[in-house]
């Protein structure tokens, strides 16, 4: 079964490596990324100044960096949805 997983709609720094997402279907959550900033394309990332200068892709549906990083739809939405939403 192959499930559609909802845009990524937009991205707010919070603090720290730490995201507000909130995507086409109304889930807003947290993730933090801090203990997933490791290899070659996410090293650079541990920088805060780099890891701020995230922007979404309108094409990909995900965030994107310079540094050439982005992490997948489905891993955004899932990781959301392990967090607790933000009201």
């Amino acid at each position: 079964m192959n499930t559609k997983v909802p845009r990524l709609k937009s991205a707010r720094y919070i603090s720290g490596y730490r995201l507000e997402l909130t995507f086409e279907d109304g889930r807003v959550g947290e993730l933090d990324l801090k203990d997933e900033l490791w290899g070659e394309v996410f090293e650079p990332l541990r920088d805060l100044d780099t890891f701020k200068n995230f922007r979404i892709d309108k094409d990909l549906h995900t965030i994107v960096w310079p540094t050439g990083g982005d992490l997948a739809p489905a891993y955004l939405y899932k990781a959301c949805r392990r967090r607790s939403p933000l009201h």
